[in-house]
């Protein structure tokens, strides 16, 4: 059976006539040409990055970020009511290093507490910036707003007191955190300055980094909490997203709601009266002097508006009370919107 057998000069025409898409365009001579198929789209390459595995669950680390938000709220108030001013702690992200990543990046020297958390493997790691640190000592120690110069030494044994007072704090409201997941056990075993002496775990062991930012008016530093993949490893499962719908939803105990009521009860509030209101001109308003009357159409037996911060809550009449100036509540006010305009 004969065959077409294409000549050089057919070759290289058909070689020219090649489209930019692999096409090919069959010669006039009507010899067979087979046809290239189009090409197949490229799959997307995700690059995997050895050094840094992801070996936390994305629901175990959202889990973590929800829980420890909680944490950076509660341990703001408990920080600010110590200090006597306002510090804001905000979670600003969880994420995986490799242990070694995570010591090289912290600044030398520091404070770099080693602890310890029952029923979890191993150690956990602690660590205070020195920009946010010196400013909360000096706070504690009677210090104004101007800090000077920032310290970059090692903690004296002064200092190193003053500061296990803030770590009390952080381990308390740490638990306090985590007692819906685990009953943990938290304690201080050692406080490092050079964080590259601490070894908890091989350098290239995956360690879940938790960092909160500390605003203390002008001031902000950074605060790093560092949980080794080993430590949470079998408690994975409880890290889900079951356990923080049932966090949300349990029941107020007697003691919260019993401390609540007795801070409510002592708690100070602004009662003002609202006698009558009216409108006058500009032109009355600059020319008021010393003894002149302001008439109102508001009749002298109908009740006054007693507003609490502001909101209007009942209403009362007015009277004295042993050579004093007083009020008798009638009623609630249910609908304070409606009581603005009388």
């Amino acid at each position: 059976m004969a065959t077409d057998v294409l000549s050089q000069g057919e070759v290289e025409g058909l070689l020219n006539t090649m489209g930019m898409e692999g096409e090919v365009i069959a010669p006039s001579s009507g010899g067979a040409v087979p046809v290239a198929p189009p090409p197949q789209p490229r799959e997307k390459v995700t690059p995997y990055d050895f050094k840094r595995p992801e070996r936390v669950g994305k629901e175990q680390m959202r889990a973590l970020q929800t829980l420890h938000e909680g944490f950076g709220r509660n341990f703001g108030a408990a920080l600010s009511a110590l200090l006597r001013g306002i510090v804001e702690v905000k979670l600003t992200s969880v994420d995986q290093l490799t242990y070694s990543e995570f010591v090289f990046s912290l600044e030398n020297p520091s404070c770099f507490n080693l602890l310890k958390a029952d029923p979890l493997e191993g150690n956990l790691i602690l660590d205070i910036n020195p920009s946010i640190l010196y400013p909360i000592i000096d706070r504690l120690l009677g210090g104004g707003r101007d800090m000077g110069t920032l310290a970059r030494r090692p903690l004296t044994e002064i200092e190193l007191r003053l500061v296990s007072r803030i770590t009390g704090l952080f381990l308390e409201e740490l638990r306090h955190a985590w007692e819906n997941v685990l009953e943990l056990k938290l304690s201080v075993v050692q406080i490092e300055s050079n964080p590259q002496l601490v070894q908890i775990v091989p350098p290239n062991e995956v360690v879940v980094v938790i960092s909160f930012e500390l605003t203390i008016g002008e001031l902000r530093g950074m605060m790093n909490l560092c949980i080794p993949y080993n430590a949470i490893e079998r408690i994975g499962g409880k890290l889900s997203a079951n356990n923080w719908v049932s966090y949300g939803r349990r029941q107020a105990s007697q003691e919260n709601i019993n401390q609540i009521s007795q801070t409510i009860c002592s708690s100070l509030v602004e009662v003002q009266v609202r006698l009558a209101q009216t409108k006058i001109g500009t032109g009355d308003l600059m020319s008021l002097r010393v003894g002149d009357i302001i008439t109102t159409q508001k009749d002298v037996h109908q009740p006054v508006i007693v507003m609490i911060e502001g909101v209007p809550k009942f209403r009362a009449k007015l009277g004295a009370l042993k050579g004093n100036k007083a009020i008798l509540v009638e009623n609630a006010i249910e609908n304070p919107m409606e009581a603005l305009g009388e």
